[in-house]
C-alpha cells in the first residue's frame, strides 16, 4: 500500500521527464557528443539507463581527461536545438496552476544545467508558478545531495521534511529527496522497484492527471 502523504506545503518537481519530454533533445546532444568523441551512439533505452547525474557527475565518468571537451560539444549541440524540440508533457501546465491556486509553493530541482531549465520555463510560459527553479551547478552539490533541495526552499521559509514532495521520474530523485527528508513520489507508468540499493518511493503517480488528483485529495 502507498504510505499516506501529509498535506504538501511545498512540491518540489524534476524537470526533465516529469514536467516536459526531453528525451528526444537530450538523445540528440548526447549522441551528437557520443561520435564526436570516437563513441558508439545510445540506443533511446541506454540512454534511460544511463543518464540521471549532472552532466558534472557524469562526464568524467564517460569521458575521462576529454570529459570538458566533450562538455563544450553537448552544450553547444543542445543550445541549439532544445528550445525549439521543448514539449510539456500532457495535463502538466493544468496540474502546476491548481497547485499554485491551492497556495503551495512550487520549486525544481533538476541536474539540467541552470541557465538552460530557466530559459525552459521561460520558454513555456512558466517562471512565475515556480518559487526558484535550481538546477545543476546553481547549489554546492547537484542532485542526488541534498543541496539544491535546501536552495529550491530557501525563499520560502518552508523547511525540507515530510510536507515537502518531491516528485521525479529516476531513481536520483527518490534518492534525492529521501536525502532531505521529504515525501518522495516516483513519476512513471511503472511503478520504480528497488535499484541500486534506493528503495521505492512513498508513492508513485503515473502522469499528471494522476499527481493533480493525488494533490487535490491530500487538501
Amino acid at each position: 500500500m502507498p504510505k499516506q502523504l501529509p498535506r504538501p506545503r511545498a512540491i518540489l518537481f524534476d524537470w526533465d521527464n516529469t514536467l516536459v519530454d526531453t528525451w528526444p533533445c537530450i538523445g540528440r546532444a548526447t549522441n551528437i557528443t557520443l561520435e564526436a568523441m570516437g563513441h558508439e551512439p545510445w540506443t533511446q533505452a541506454e540512454m534511460k539507463q544511463r543518464i540521471a547525474g549532472s552532466l558534472r557527475d557524469t562526464f568524467p565518468k564517460i569521458y575521462g581527461d576529454r570529459w570538458e571537451e566533450a562538455r563544450d560539444i553537448y552544450y553547444r549541440a543542445f543550445a541549439d536545438i532544445h528550445l525549439e524540440m521543448l514539449v510539456a508533457l500532457t495535463g502538466a501546465e493544468d496540474m502546476l496552476r491548481e497547485a499554485a491556486k491551492a497556495g503551495i509553493y512550487l520549486g525544481v530541482v533538476s541536474n539540467k544545467t541552470g541557465k538552460y531549465l530557466r530559459a525552459e520555463a521561460n520558454h513555456l510560459g512558466w517562471t512565475s508558478l515556480f518559487g526558484r527553479l535550481v538546477g545543476a551547478q546553481d547549489a554546492t552539490r547537484d542532485k542526488p545531495a541534498a543541496d539544491p533541495v535546501h536552495l529550491a526552499l530557501s525563499d520560502s521559509g518552508i523547511t525540507a521534511g515530510p510536507d515537502v514532495w518531491f516528485v521525479g521520474d529516476a531513481p536520483i530523485d527518490v534518492e534525492c529527496g529521501r536525502n532531505a527528508g521529504c515525501s518522495t513520489i516516483f513519476f512513471g507508468i511503472q511503478p520504480m522497484d528497488a535499484a541500486g540499493g534506493i528503495a521505492p518511493a512513498d508513492h508513485n503517480v503515473a502522469d499528471c492527471k494522476a499527481l493533480a488528483g493525488l494533490v487535490r485529495a491530500s487538501l
